[in-house]
């Protein structure tokens, strides 16, 4: 009866830890204005607008494989780069990117706010790396992105991000 009970306390113990993890994966690890003026070095240029409509919203729901929810897409762009902060559902929630390109190519992407149970793993710079310098191939990115176990519908989200945020800025470029 003794083991029984020590078992189920740590069994309990474990349960605890385990589900204590995915809880930490939400979160707001950067708002949008702290990333603009990391970005721009503290001097945000003015926000511009581009309409989701036309040829646009039919390329964004290839990328996407859905049409994309808002009417417009706020972004902001100086000589050097411009800058997306996009919205797109991992397995039920939105997760919110922050993108950087220049020179046609991802210069930044970051987790800004995850809000979905599993998947945060996709935040850390040692996957994140994987988009820096990467570009666009007709719709698609010029490289493979290896997948994070158990993260497989977050990976998906922030690759159609990069994908969408190379083409936007090639169409307001």
């Amino acid at each position: 009866m003794i083991k029984y009970r020590y078992a189920l306390r740590v069994f309990i113990v474990i349960g605890l830890i385990l589900s204590s993890i995915t809880v930490f994966a939400r979160g707001v690890y950067q708002t949008d204005q702290d990333f603009l003026a990391e970005t721009f070095n503290q001097i945000v240029p003015k926000s511009q607008v581009v309409w989701v409509k036309g040829e646009l919203a039919a390329t964004i729901t290839e990328i996407l494989g859905h049409k994309y929810v808002g009417l417009r897409i706020r972004y902001w762009r100086t000589e050097q780069r411009s800058v997306w902060i996009l919205e797109e559902i991992g397995k039920e929630k939105p997760i919110t990117f922050g993108v950087v390109i220049a020179n046609e190519k991802i210069e930044t992407i970051k987790v800004l706010a995850f809000r979905e149970s599993r998947g945060g793993e996709i935040r850390h710079p040692a996957f994140t790396q994987q988009f820096r310098e990467a570009r666009l191939d007709t719709l698609q990115l010029d490289r493979h992105i290896d997948g994070v176990s158990g993260a497989t519908l977050s990976v998906r989200a922030m690759t159609d991000v990069a994908r969408m945020a190379l083409y936007l800025d090639k169409f307001t470029g």
